[in-house]
């Protein structure tokens, strides 16, 4: 529904430039890692430890993906000696990710409604 009614409105023409960074902030969540890394950080700030330990990956790999997301402006960071500490800069990226989650579903419910079998009737044999 929001998304009908964001394309629908005639104010909203978008630059080039800014097309291309809306795509680019579909693409950064485009990763499940990352939005394993945004799910914990939802409920406050984690170290980057904490945060590989929480998602089971490698520090290499889990830096990284936070990495992307505090240079897409997604998360900030603060350093407290040789830690570093993550949180939420943008907070509507869970309003995006919500939006992206209640599509899937329904797509997903859409999907197996079709799958399923008529309901008997009774009677006929």
């Amino acid at each position: 529904m929001l998304v009908r009614t964001i394309m629908k409105q005639k104010a909203l023409e978008l630059s080039d430039e800014m097309l291309d960074a809306i795509a680019q902030r579909f693409r950064l969540l485009g990763e499940p890692a990352r939005l394993r890394l945004l799910r914990i950080l939802e409920t406050g700030e984690h170290g980057v430890n904490q945060l590989t330990e929480k998602v089971g990956g490698n520090q290499a790999n889990v830096s990284r993906h936070l990495t992307a997301m505090y240079n897409a402006g997604v998360l900030k960071r603060r350093r407290e000696g040789t830690s570093v500490y993550y949180t939420i800069a943008d907070p509507t990226i869970f309003q995006l990710c919500k939006l992206m989650c209640s599509s899937a579903q329904e797509v997903v419910r859409m999907q197996l409604s079709a799958l399923s079998p008529p309901p008997r009737t009774r009677g006929r044999r």
